[in-house]
């Protein structure tokens, strides 16, 4: 903090008191700093700007982006990261509302994350007397997050930024928004009676543990299974119940499914993985365990032709009204996965399981055909480069690394490398999880560059990496050791769509047909490639993660191939055209 002396007179002109004084700024700053937060992502302007500057003074990192979307994703993927809230920085309004996405995923996807942003006078907004940036950004933020708070007096910052703190990461995590108003910003404070006012919250994300009566009947269901399977979400994977998920899995013998961001959380080589037989278990396991996965939209609600209708479901969750939402459950377990996983271990040791070996030998045998049908799809050698065959180019290099972090959007791109790419450690897999948001590819891999100083491996197919592809230039800025490449095939799924009416202009889906996204990080400094075979393909990944700089590679796909949407075309509609 820093200190301003001001003396007051008598009558006498005689010095009577000295007195040192703060601001709201730098205890904002103070109670940050004192709450562990290392590191902000934002987009400075009217009224934070010097707020990240006293940040960088005490010793917080600020990591500066062109937009404050890609901020927000980079703090939320850090929460993911640390179970720990990230922190996004914006302006007012504007930068408020660009920043809004990010912090909605968040909340979505159960993802700690704060946004602190400045705002108007409340006096002229309450009154909507025009305010520059004027917005009432507490009450917009709300339906999007877990809490939206604001501060409007110094003495009550450090009570906001622990209510912000114990919101963001209790009980399911998500996102909070954290409301400083100019005044507070530039409010005077006696500088010993503020930090009076300082201190860190206790326990903010408290140990919720299930009853005996619900991990006893969950055991009882599993014991009676002749075709258990295990879901894992990525709500497994924040938990970071890693030992005792092994030991579970691996003691029972029973097959696991990882959702897209639980993928590594168990080898995907694993003996026990069901990946490669999806369809197949979901349409006949009698009992499923839930552990940190939602009956949603990704697991088709657990319902219809993709699901054994008689099917009786486990489900571990922190929010009990998440049971029942869309199937009922047999077995709720309300609390958290760490504690839950810790009793159902223990359980065993009371309990007889014992896996059908008929039900293991299907599984293998479905595994067996479409491991045969995924490797002749990687092995084709078309004349332009599909996503498969590029995808080959990516695998032999990716499956010799493990100390790297994988990050991936788009819809054909991510839909192929999610089902190409293995994962072998956990919490490496990064995407854009439940609501399927495009535009998180670079935020996320930043935030995963920053947080954990690893080499990151971005893949974004060419429609997606638009969204966000400015903040080449942030990591350049900043010498990250990300490796991005776009599957480039020229349009949205796929670029040879024709123009239904005949005109001159691109159809709704088709991008710049010869783009040279390669060139993009050039102009900032960084190392480009432009590829064209498999071959290319894995030469030029190689010396990229080698460098451990910035490098951007332009993959040309076949314009041609994609398709509709990805693997979920079924959720765009289509017209129905009569001759």
């Amino acid at each position: 903090m820093f200190h301003i002396e001001i003396n007051f007179m008598n009558t006498d002109q005689t010095q009577v008191q000295t007195q040192n004084l703060t601001d709201g700024m730098h205890i904002v700053v103070d109670a940050l700093k004192r709450n562990g937060i290392d590191t902000i992502y934002g987009v400075v302007g009217i009224p934070v700007t010097d707020l990240a500057r006293h940040a960088q003074e005490v010793g917080i990192r600020y990591i500066g982006f062109r937009h404050e979307q890609s901020a927000g994703n980079a703090a939320a993927i850090s929460g993911f990261l640390t179970k720990k809230p990230g922190i996004c920085l914006t302006v007012s309004a504007p930068g408020f509302l660009n920043g809004l996405t990010a912090l909605a995923n968040a909340t979505i996807n159960g993802f700690p994350m704060i946004q602190i942003s400045g705002s108007s006078s409340r006096s002229i907004i309450d009154l909507q007397q025009g305010d520059y940036e004027g917005l009432d950004q507490m009450n917009v933020a709300k339906p999007f997050c877990k809490a939206s708070y604001r501060i409007n007096n110094p003495e009550d910052i450090a009570i906001g930024v622990a209510r912000a703190i114990r919101a963001a990461v209790s009980g399911r995590p998500g996102g909070v928004y954290l409301d400083l108003t100019t005044a507070l910003l530039s409010a005077p404070m006696d500088k010993d009676t503020a930090e009076k006012t300082m201190f860190t919250p206790i326990d903010p994300a408290p140990a919720y543990i299930p009853s005996d009566a619900s991990i006893n009947r969950a055991l009882e269901i599993f014991a009676s299974a002749k075709k258990p399977l295990v879901i894992l979400g990525k709500g497994a994977a924040y938990a970071q119940a890693d030992a005792n998920i092994k030991t579970f899995i691996e003691k029972t013998g029973v097959p696991f499914l990882p959702m897209s961001m639980a993928k590594g959380l168990m080898p995907d080589d694993h003996s026990q993985s069901a990946a490669a037989a999806r369809g197949f278990v979901l349409e006949n396991a009698d009992v499923v365990i839930l552990i940190g996965a939602r009956l949603n939209w990704l697991l088709s609600h657990g319902k219809g032709k993709h699901w054994n209708p008689d099917v009786k479901f486990i489900q571990l969750d922190i929010d009990a009204s998440e049971f029942d939402s869309n199937r009922s459950i047999a077995a709720p377990i309300a609390g958290d996965i760490v504690s839950s996983m810790d009793l159902l271990v223990k359980g065993l040791n009371s309990h007889n399981i014992k896996i059908d070996q008929l039900w293991i030998d299907d599984i293998a045998k479905n595994k067996t055909v479409n491991d045969q049908k995924m490797a002749d799809k990687l092995n084709t050698n078309p004349p332009l480069m599909n996503y498969y065959s590029a995808l080959r180019g990516v695998k032999a290099v990716l499956d010799k690394q493990r100390d790297y972090y994988l990050v991936n959007e788009g819809a054909n791109t991510l839909d192929d490398t999610r089902n190409v790419i293995n994962m072998y450690e956990p919490r490496k897999r990064l995407d854009c999880g439940t609501w399927g948001v495009m535009g998180i590819g670079m935020g996320f891999a930043i935030g995963a560059a920053i947080t954990t100083g690893k080499t990151v491996v971005s893949i974004h197919g060419d429609s997606a990496f638009g969204f966000s592809g400015m903040e080449v230039e942030t990591v350049c800025r900043f010498k990250l050791p990300i490796t991005m490449i776009v599957f480039n095939n020229g349009g949205i799924y796929k670029g040879d769509s024709p123009n239904l009416g005949g005109g001159t202009d691109p159809s709704p889906t088709t991008l710049m047909p010869d783009a040279r996204y390669d060139k993009i990080i050039e102009a900032f400094g960084g190392q480009s490639y432009y590829v064209t075979t498999p071959d290319e393909l894995t030469k030029a990944l190689n010396e990229a993660i080698a460098s451990k700089k910035p490098v951007l590679i332009d993959c040309k796909i076949d314009p041609s191939v994609g398709l509709e949407s990805g693997h979920i075309g079924n959720l765009n509609p289509k017209t129905i055209v009569k001759d």
